[in-house]
């Protein structure tokens, strides 16, 4: 029950922030926007439209679609974060900034928006829209969420420049990138891991020196050389990106010739790291 009051007030405070970055910087600054979002504004500068109302019946029948491809937990979090979005964006319809800097506004409402999208995807839910089409890209198509989200918001951003000219689409487009990178921090956090992977003669000693000196686990997986067909031990450590140099060190000074690969790794769940059940 606990966490699920929390889930409900960062899907709120996420919802808050994104009406925020629509009404606070995009709209006064002719700005544009991806997904659904981008044409309840373009409906907003051409006929007038609350953006709050515009917004809720698009994402409605938009949640008509994902209702049967994403679980009920991501349903019942989207509907909450559409309601509350549509909610935000009514009551703060009104309010403004004193910030004439075109660029600025720009960054700052990708900003304002990769921290709301981000709150509200690693909540679990999404504000419906092209966000609902990326969950199920993620899905189904094992897509990363910020990245699909950019492509899908660029096709409807680009569909407005006949309403907010070059220099605006330009801007959006910015804002569009910084919202994605806020947004791919806020969902992967800041102490991203890194898997690596060490083929040595000195394995063993290399073994034992992680478990003893960095206290992470250490799995060997059994391979073989395509070219010599000999038998090769690979040692497989997850550690995270500030543990990363001690371990270079460490295998440098057993066996400076160790084949080491290192590459990011999105979730880990385990003994010292994230419990899978949260």
């Amino acid at each position: 029950m606990k966490q699920r009051v929390k889930d409900i007030v960062f899907l709120a405070a996420g919802s808050l922030m994104f009406a925020l970055a629509v009404n606070l910087f995009i709209i006064p600054n002719h700005l544009g926007e991806g997904g659904v979002t981008g044409i309840t504004i373009i409906a907003y500068y051409l006929f007038q439209w609350s953006p709050g109302l515009v917004n809720l019946v698009l994402n409605a029948l938009l949640l008509l679609i994902g209702y049967k491809l994403l679980d009920k937990t991501t349903i019942v979090y989207t509907v909450i974060a559409v309601c509350c979005n549509s909610l935000f964006l009514y009551l703060t319809e009104g309010w403004r900034i004193s910030s004439s800097e075109l660029l600025v506004n720009a960054i700052f409402g990708g900003v304002f928006a990769g921290i709301g999208l981000g709150l509200i995807i690693r909540t679990g839910g999404t504000t419906a829209g092209s966000t609902i089409l990326a969950r199920i890209a993620s899905k189904y198509l094992d897509w990363n969420v910020s990245y699909a989200l950019l492509l899908l918001d660029l096709v409807v951003a680009a569909s407005s420049y006949f309403i907010i000219g070059a220099q605006s689409l330009m801007l959006t487009i910015v804002m569009l990138y910084v919202a994605t990178k806020v947004m791919d921090f806020i969902i992967e956090g800041v102490d991203t891991k890194k898997a690596v992977m060490i083929i040595s003669d000195e394995q063993s000693r290399i073994a034992e020196r992680v478990n003893v000196d960095l206290d992470r686990g250490v799995t060997v997986l059994y391979g073989r050389g395509h070219y010599s067909q000999a038998s090769k031990e690979v040692l497989y450590i997850v550690v995270s990106k500030q543990e990363v140099s001690r371990l270079k060190k460490m295998i440098k000074a057993i066996d400076k010739g160790a084949f080491v690969t290192i590459h990011d790794v999105r979730d880990v769940f385990g003994k010292g790291f994230l419990d899978i059940s949260k």
